[in-house]
C-alpha cells in the first residue's frame, strides 16, 4: 500500500474567493480543522504575504469576481494569482458558489479557469458540491437543497431565476461549454465507490481535458475526492470549487491521519444587540428577516431604487442611519434590508426603475452595498457595536470594504458556511470588530437571532 503524501510545513492551501461571503466560508472549513487560516479583505504586498506565510497554514484573499466581468477577469485575476503564488502553498484555489453563480457576461467561471490554466498548466479539478451545505454531485450534475428539499440545480426555485445569474443547466460540463472552449471530464461517484477513481482519472487526462469535474453525494465520495486533488497535485495544483474544495482535503488528511480528528469549537458568546444589513433578495433570507422580527429586530428597509441617483442614495442613506441609530438607543437590533425575498414589491419598483434608467446594473448594485456598507459603518462607530452582519453575496464585498478591514480570522461558528468572523484593522474603532458574512443561500431561519444569540 503506498503511503500518502505527507503535508508539506507552511501554508496548505492559497485561496481567491469570488465573493466575500464565500471566501469565509472555506476560511472556516481550514480555521475548524484546526489549520489557523487568514482571509484578506484586499490584496496585500506580496511582502506582507510572504511575511505571514510561516504563520498560517491556510491564506485566503476575498475577491469581487462573482459580480464582475471576463473583462474585469482578464485585467485583475492574472496579478491575484501571481499575488496567491507568494504564499508557496501546494494548493491554489479558485473559490466559486457552491451554486455555481456564473454566466458568461459576469462571474464567468470559465474565464477564470482559463487564466488560471494559463499560469498553472495541466489540469485543474474542479469541486462544487459540499453536502455539509445541501449541495450535491451526481454524474456531472448539481443539486441544491432549498428550505430542505433538494432540487437539480436548474429547477431550484432560488437559482432558476437568480436575478443575475440565473441557471438553466444543472450538468456543470455543459453550462461550462457556454463559459469558456475548456474542455471538461468527470469522475463520477459511482466509479469512485468501485475504487477505480485513479484509472477513470488517467483516462480522462489521457482524452486531453482541462478540468476534471468530481462528483461527491456523501463523505465516502467526498474523503475520495480530498484524495484525487491531494495525491494528484504537484508542486502547484490549481484547483476550481466551492468551499467543498476544503471540506474534502480536510476529510482525506484526517481519513489519512495527516491531521487529528474533528475539534470541539464553542458557540458564540450571547451579546444583547446586534447589527444586520441585507442586499440579499433570496427566499432563504426572507424567512431569516421574518423570524428575526418576530424575534424583536426591527426592521428597516432601505429603498434600493434610489441608488440611480447617488444624491437620491445618499438622502436615503442618511434617513437609514438616523432610524437605525434610533433603534439601537431604543434597545432593539436593526435589520437594514433592501428586500423580502423575490416576491417583495420592492424588487419590483427596483426593477422597473433601473428599466427607466441609463445607469448600469453593476453599477447600481454595487452602490446599493456600498451604501450598506456606510450605514453599518455609522452604527459601529457611533454606537460602539461590536457584532454585525452582512448578508448577501453580492452585497458583502461592497459593504465590507466600506469598513475598513484588512483581515479576518474565524472565532466561532454559526452555520456551515458562515463562521463568526473577527476583524483585524489598524482603525481601533475597527479592530476586534465581530462579523458574520451570509450568503444568500445559507442559514437556518433563525440565523440572525442565532448570531445575537439565544436569549
Amino acid at each position: 500500500m503506498s503511503l500518502h503524501r505527507p503535508l508539506p510545513a507552511g501554508p496548505l492551501v492559497a485561496f481567491y474567493g469570488d465573493d466575500f461571503t464565500g471566501s469565509s466560508a472555506a476560511m472556516q472549513v481550514l480555521a475548524f480543522a484546526g489549520l489557523e487560516t487568514i482571509l484578506f479583505l484586499k490584496p496585500p504586498s506580496k511582502e506582507l504575504l510572504r511575511h505571514v506565510a510561516g504563520s498560517y497554514r491556510g491564506i485566503g484573499i476575498a475577491g469581487v469576481a462573482r459580480a464582475r466581468s471576463p473583462e474585469w477577469m482578464d485585467d485583475n485575476l492574472p496579478a491575484i494569482f501571481d499575488l496567491m503564488d507568494e504564499a508557496g502553498a501546494p494548493i491554489l484555489h479558485y473559490k466559486l458558489c457552491s451554486t455555481f453563480d456564473s454566466a458568461p457576461h459576469i462571474g464567468n467561471v470559465g474565464r477564470a479557469a482559463e487564466i488560471g490554466l494559463r499560469k498553472y498548466p495541466g489540469w485543474a479539478p474542479m469541486l462544487v458540491s459540499d453536502p455539509g451545505m445541501g449541495r450535491f454531485q451526481a454524474f456531472g450534475n448539481l443539486f441544491a437543497h432549498a428550505n430542505g428539499v433538494g432540487y437539480r440545480l436548474d429547477r431550484h426555485p432560488t437559482m432558476s431565476v437568480h436575478p443575475v445569474t440565473p441557471m438553466q443547466e444543472a450538468d456543470l460540463a455543459r453550462h461550462l461549454a457556454d463559459l469558456s472552449r475548456l474542455r471538461v471530464g468527470l469522475v463520477d461517484f459511482a466509479t469512485m465507490k468501485k475504487g477505480a477513481a485513479d484509472a477513470l482519472l488517467q483516462h480522462e487526462l489521457q482524452r486531453g481535458v482541462d478540468i476534471v469535474s468530481l462528483d461527491v453525494l456523501d463523505q465516502e465520495t467526498l474523503e475520495e475526492a480530498g484524495r484525487l486533488i491531494w495525491e494528484g497535485a504537484g508542486e502547484r495544483q490549481f484547483v476550481l470549487g466551492s468551499q467543498g474544495v476544503e471540506q474534502a482535503l480536510v476529510a482525506h488528511w484526517r481519513a489519512a491521519g495527516l491531521i487529528p480528528a474533528t475539534l470541539a469549537v464553542a458557540p458564540p458568546e450571547k451579546v444583547d444587540q446586534i447589527a444586520v444589513v441585507s442586499g440579499s433578495v433570496s427566499p432563504i433570507t426572507a424567512a431569516q428577516i421574518q423570524h428575526a422580527e418576530a424575534q424583536g429586530f426591527e426592521l428597516i428597509p432601505l429603498a434600493a431604487e434610489k441608488a440611480v441617483s447617488e444624491d437620491a442614495l445618499k438622502v436615503e442613506t442618511d434617513r437609514t442611519i438616523a432610524i437605525a441609530l434610533q433603534s439601537i438607543r431604543n434597545g432593539h437590533s436593526p435589520l437594514v434590508f433592501t428586500a423580502a425575498g423575490p416576491d417583495d414589491e420592492r424588487v419590483s419598483v427596483y426593477r422597473a426603475t433601473i428599466e427607466t434608467s441609463d445607469i448600469p446594473v453593476s453599477v447600481v448594485n454595487d452602490r446599493i452595498g456600498s451604501a450598506l456598507g456606510n450605514v453599518l459603518n455609522a452604527l459601529i462607530r457611533q454606537t460602539g457595536l461590536h457584532r454585525v452582519v452582512i448578508s448577501g453575496g453580492d452585497t458583502s464585498g461592497q459593504a465590507a470594504s466600506r469598513l475598513g478591514i484588512d483581515a479576518l480570522s474565524a472565532v466561532a461558528p454559526l452555520s456551515p458556511g458562515v463562521p463568526l468572523c473577527r476583524a483585524h484593522s489598524p482603525d481601533a474603532a475597527i479592530d476586534g470588530l465581530e462579523i458574520a458574512l451570509k450568503g444568500g443561500q445559507t442559514g437556518a431561519p433563525d440565523f440572525f437571532t442565532a448570531v445575537r444569540g439565544k436569549q
